[in-house]
């Protein structure tokens, strides 16, 4: 016993010496700078595309920053695990392929966007049940891998597509960004989509055409919207919402952390993100949950060898990315002089890497090829049926197609 705690007041006492702690606050720095640089383009367009004005975009980016850093150093101090956060990119996704002249019954504008937020707040009240609820945990993770990869790819490629249009239609805008993003993703592949994102923003800069359209102040505010409950909406947008989260960035985080020996208190977190996701749903705040790709920023060995100092990592990440969402006005009304064709450019370079992703997992098993191709192409497609939009035709496309598979070949239940 004595033994034991002379090592652990080594650690404690290591925790508090500078010179170890360097790279710990290094890698806290970059999982927050590529974190909100690789996909706030995404977070923008999104909103944007659901009918959110420049003041609501900058809003949402805001209270989406502030909510992930805070709930991030909350769980990280409290449990002494580097717990990242991050917004749900492949939620934000969601809301382009939707747009806003698609939300339930053609309603664009503002009562667009307030359906919208009506559907963020029940989907983090759902992640919030998901906590509680150890039966509903399980059942979202029964649905296969490929499936949820399917409907997840099927939301990124028409973004990814746009990236193709804009090269092709804006040349002088776009061409350098994927000039820069192709020749960094050889070399310093973290840093290709936040180079390419400055790359745009320096042509918008020496772009005659964009100067008078920069307006607003350089601190942004938080705006708050009374969200509408709409059914239709509430089933196209909030469900699928919810499950492409939970899909693709609460168990694929959690899995991360796993990888690297850690079991994070995940009833505590999916409760804490879904109940900040709700309330911060009237400010524009679209859904926070467990990072993916920057979780392991964090929590591998090269933020520290040991695994009890990692902690401090995601702490410096967190408290960054409040700092970080004090530029939202700023970074919101450069990507809106832009034109959107743009945006959706650079945030579908973004994307490539999670559509690269998602495909590989989505057909990889040939056992589930053919329900995974029905739900990627159903999801593409953008379709609406009956109000409900393609996303949830996609899933349910999908699982149909599975069960059919498993009811001729039964020995597919037992794979």
């Amino acid at each position: 016993m004595v033994a034991g705690q002379v090592e652990d007041a080594g650690a404690v006492a290591g925790e508090l010496e500078p010179e170890g702690l360097g790279p710990t606050f290094g890698a806290g720095v970059v999982t927050a700078l590529v974190g909100f640089t690789s996909s706030f383009a995404v977070v923008i367009a999104g909103l944007r595309a659901i009918g959110a004005t420049e003041r609501q975009a900058a809003s949402g980016l805001l209270v989406l920053s502030v909510s992930m850093g805070v709930a991030g150093i909350v769980f990280s101090v409290r449990h002494r695990m580097p717990i990242s956060i991050a917004w749900s990119t492949p939620g934000a996704a969601l809301l382009v392929s939707i747009g806003a002249g698609r939300v339930h019954s053609g309603h664009g504008g503002a009562r667009g966007y307030q359906e919208a937020l009506g559907a963020f707040a029940l989907a983090g009240l759902l992640t919030v049940i998901t906590g509680f609820s150890r039966t509903l945990t399980r059942w979202i993770a029964t649905i296969p891998a490929p499936i949820s990869a399917a409907m997840l790819a099927g939301v990124i490629a028409p973004i990814c597509f746009e990236s193709a249009q804009a090269a092709v239609r804006l040349p002088r805008l776009a061409l350098p960004a994927v000039a820069v993003w192709v020749v960094l993703g050889r070399f310093a592949k973290r840093w290709a989509t936040p180079a390419a994102l400055a790359a745009a923003f320096l042509g918008l800069a020496l772009d005659p055409s964009t100067r008078g359209h920069l307006t607003g102040g350089l601190l942004p505010t938080l705006t708050a919207t009374a969200p509408r409950f709409d059914i239709g909406t509430l089933i196209s947008l909030a469900l699928p919402l919810y499950l492409v989260t939970m899909a693709s960035q609460n168990l694929a985080g959690i899995a991360v952390m796993r990888s690297y020996g850690y079991e994070p208190p995940i009833r505590e977190v999916l409760m804490g993100t879904g109940a900040a996701t709700t309330l911060s749903a009237p400010f524009g705040g679209i859904a926070i949950n467990f990072a993916a790709i920057t979780a392991a920023l964090a929590a591998s060995p090269d933020s520290h060898r040991d695994p009890r100092r990692r902690w401090i990592a995601a702490t410096t990440a967190g408290a960054l990315y409040v700092v970080l969402g004090l530029g939202a006005a700023a970074a919101t009304a450069l990507l809106i002089a832009a034109p959107p064709l743009l945006i959706e450019g650079v945030a579908g370079l973004a994307l490539l890497p999670a559509l690269g992703g998602a495909l590989t997992t989505a057909l990889s098993d040939t056992r589930y090829r053919e329900p995974a191709t029905a739900a990627f192409v159903t999801t593409a497609s953008g379709i609406t049926v009956a109000g409900v939009g393609a996303a949830f035709w996609g899933l349910l496309v999908g699982m149909a197609l599975l069960a059919a598979s498993q009811f001729r070949h039964p020995e597919m239940n037992n794979a």
